[in-house]
């Protein structure tokens, strides 16, 4: 059987559990629901004393996530909530819909899918 992939974009993780549950009646073979952030990294850390501290960046001192390249440190240091003079949000999460509900589906499903993460409130 052919499979096709649902990426939907919710605005909590309620949102995208209900749309799951909703789902339940298809053919599902993998399913995940995870909160996304707009840098890759470890996640916070504790903020040192810049001034006797080793710290790779702007970004982690100022943003407090560990990144995983310095190529998205050097991204982060350049958003503008690193500046102090605006912010991306509560602890700097992207706001809107970042909570990605993916679901494998058989193919025939795929559009019923689709409809029920729409009718949730989803972007697709």
């Amino acid at each position: 059987m052919a499979e096709r992939n649902v990426l939907a974009y919710f605005k909590s993780e309620s949102e995208a559990e209900a749309a799951l549950d909703r789902m339940a009646h298809l053919r599902i073979s993998d399913r995940s629901i995870r909160r996304i952030d707009r840098y890759p990294g470890g996640g916070m850390h504790d903020i040192m004393n810049p001034i006797n501290g080793d710290f790779p960046g702007l970004g982690f001192m100022v943003l407090g996530s560990d990144f995983t390249n310095s190529s998205a440190g050097i991204l982060a240091a350049a958003d503008v909530s690193a500046s102090g003079l605006s912010t991306g949000g509560p602890d700097n999460r992207v706001t809107g819909r970042d909570v990605l509900l993916t679901v494998v589906v058989d193919e025939q499903d795929y559009e019923e899918a689709v409809r029920i993460a729409k009718e949730g409130g989803a972007m697709v």
